[in-house]
Formats: C-alpha cells, structure tokens, sequence
C-alpha cells in the first residue's frame, strides 16, 4: 500500500482527546505519540533497535546540535539522518529555538535571526528560518518544524507580544523556505516530509489565538503549542492548554513542545495534544531514576540494595524481565553504563506503555476512568 506524504486520520475521539495515525513515507505514529529525544542523533544509552522495541514510531532529533557536530552538509553526504544513525522510521526535528533560549547568554535576536556562539568552541553562527529550515531539510527529517522565538512565560506582555509577532513573520519565511527547498539535496524522501507551524503567546489568551489564527492563514500540516513546560507550572500549563489547544486546526495534528511528565502527558491529552517530547525518560534513566505505575524510584536509594523485584513489578520490557532492583542499584551506585542502559530502556518502556494505554482508552471511551485510576495511584 503506497503511504500519503502526510496524512492524519483520527480514528475516535472521547471528549476533546482523539487516537489516530500520522502516515508518512518511512512509517505510520499512533497518536496520540511520544517522542523520545535522540538530540544529537542518538537517544543516549540505547540502540536503534531497542529504542523501536519499546514501541517508538518517532524520534526527535534537534537542529542546533547537528549543525555543529557533525554538520548538516555531513550529514547528507553520508545519506541523511535515517541512514547515519540507524533509524528507518519517521524522526522529527527541533528547528533549535529552544535552545537559542536556553543559551540566552551566547546569542543576539534580530528580524534577521539570531546570531550566536558556539557552545562548543566558541564559533559564530547566524541561524534564521531559511538556514533552520535548510538543516532540517539536509538532515532528512520527515517533520520539519518552524523557527520560531521562545521566551520565558514570565517575561513581560511587550516582550511576549513582540516576540509571538516575529515568530509569526519567521513561519512564513520557514513555509518559503520549506516549499523553495531543492529536494535533490535531501535524500529520496526530501518530497514527503512535512512542515509544523509553532504557536506562541505565552499564557495571554489573545496572544495565543493571534498566533493560532497567522498559522492557519500560512497553512501548515501539523500545528505546535510552543512556550510552555518553561517555568510556569503545571496550573499555568494545562490553564493555557484549556484555550490553546483548540484554537488550531482540528484535522490537523497537535503537537506539546517539550512537555514529558506522565501526569502532564495525561491532562494535555484530554485537551486534545497528539502530540510528546521530552528529555525526562532518559535523562532520569541516567541519573537513577525509574518511572513506575506507583511513582518514580530513586535507584540509589540503599533500600534498593537488596531488593529482588524487577524494577516495575509486571512490566514487560526487557529490564525488568531480566534484572532486580538490587542489581540496577549497584550498576547506579557504581556508575557503570550498563545501569544507564537498563534504566533508560525501562523508562521508554514504561512511556510508550502509558501511550498505548491512552490510545485504547480513547477508542473505548473511557478516557476519564483510565486517566482517574492512573493519576490516583502514580501521584
């Protein structure tokens, strides 16, 4: 069966929430999807294929870290990200606006872009649209996402007015950027990939349909929440998520930048968000922590030392099939890779297994029940 270049189908609904597919040329994403983070074209401390066999149909790549290493030019002339990593389903880039915030310190906005050093050696760079756009699109990616500016929530109204209306102006110029690009430089699949479009605004309720209502008129396959999960606290969120979500497109997919939390994941998708990423799973699994039905576990804990569960007590993944507890606790204790492994496997288990589980409740219609019974016993 020939796959569409984009095309979202949902398949039920409860409430606001759907399930569905994204059906691109390299694969098909269940939605509503978690994706994990694989940065610098690896999801740290775990193979390709393993992270496939947690039940990932999508990763997440970033632009700005590829840019300087290895190189986006690199990169395709060693036949695209898919190829250079060992990943043959669809990837997702960040157009690297995330981190032009968090690296506030080493860079310079203006109409044009933004200009910044490296934080690897120092170097000078200029990234705008054209230039975002032109990476993500020599690197491969199946889902393009506009460069946009992100500021702080808590920044004040001119500054958040200002920077929402240039991210607008810097969607059209990605849309431009996108639609001009020479397919020839991307590989076989440059024709199929797909372009989202990143809402702004802050938590300002005008802000965010202003956004919302520019977007819609450029037109984009897919449409982001941007700005939020950056300080302002899950209240704040799920408050703006209340008005935000449903202000774009409803046939197209909604995706919630940076937000990982089981319980944020929970509420975004009763609000209808498609859509996941976030650094948490393998970020925690590095730093001894596990996620389980009852809460996280801190692995250096010395009441682990001796314990012979399974890290989570039923899950299937091949961590907790194999290991107990007390051994993942002196692999974390003794700061071997292989505790990192273990962990972060688990915890991409554990993230696609709550997925899943969203994905049947919503086609069953018992969306609320489920979401009361897992947020009852993990909180």
């Amino acid at each position: 069966m020939s796959i569409e270049r984009f095309a979202f189908t949902i398949a039920a609904t409860d409430g606001v929430a759907r399930t569905g597919t994204i059906a691109m040329g390299r694969g098909v994403v269940r939605t509503p999807a978690f994706m994990p983070l694989g940065t610098a074209g690896t999801v740290k401390a775990m193979k390709p294929g393993d992270v496939a066999a947690s039940g990932a149909d999508i990763i997440l790549g970033n632009t700005y870290h590829l840019m300087l290493r290895p190189g986006a030019e690199r990169v395709a002339r060693l036949g695209g990200l898919h190829h250079f990593m060992g990943w043959d389903r669809p990837i997702l880039t960040d157009s690297g606006g995330y981190q032009v915030m968090s690296l506030a310190d080493l860079t310079k906005v203006s109409e044009q872009g933004v200009s910044f050093k490296s934080h690897l050696d120092g170097s000078a760079h200029l990234l705008t649209p054209e230039r975002s756009i032109e990476v993500q699109r020599l690197l491969g990616a199946d889902i393009v996402m506009a460069f946009d500016q992100l500021v702080p929530t808590t920044s004040g109204r001119a500054e958040q007015v200002a920077a929402m209306e240039r991210s607008m102006r810097w969607a059209k110029r990605s849309r431009d950027a996108f639609d001009a690009f020479d397919g020839a430089k991307g590989g076989e699949h440059a024709g199929k990939a797909a372009l989202f479009g990143i809402q702004q605004g802050g938590l300002d309720q005008g802000l965010r349909e202003a956004s919302a209502d520019a977007l819609t008129e450029i037109g984009f396959d897919g449409y982001a929440v941007g700005g939020l999960a950056v300080g302002e606290g899950q209240g704040a969120m799920l408050g703006c998520l209340d008005f935000a979500a449903g202000m774009l497109p409803a046939d197209r997919p909604r995706y919630l930048m940076g937000v990982g939390k089981p319980d944020d994941i929970i509420e975004a998708v009763r609000r209808g968000i498609d859509m996941f990423d976030c650094v948490l799973p393998t970020r925690s699994g590095r730093t001894g922590q596990a996620f389980t039905a009852d809460g996280p576990l801190n692995l250096r804990n010395a009441r682990f030392a001796e314990d012979r569960e399974p890290l989570e007590p039923g899950c299937p993944c091949p961590a907790c099939s194999r290991f107990e507890r007390a051994y993942v606790h002196h692999l974390v204790k003794s700061g071997e890779i292989l505790g990192a492994m273990l962990m972060t496997e688990h915890n991409l288990w554990f993230y696609q297994r709550l997925m899943e589980g969203l994905r049947d409740a919503i086609a069953e219609g018992r969306l609320q029940a489920f979401a009361g019974e897992f947020l009852g016993r993990y909180r």
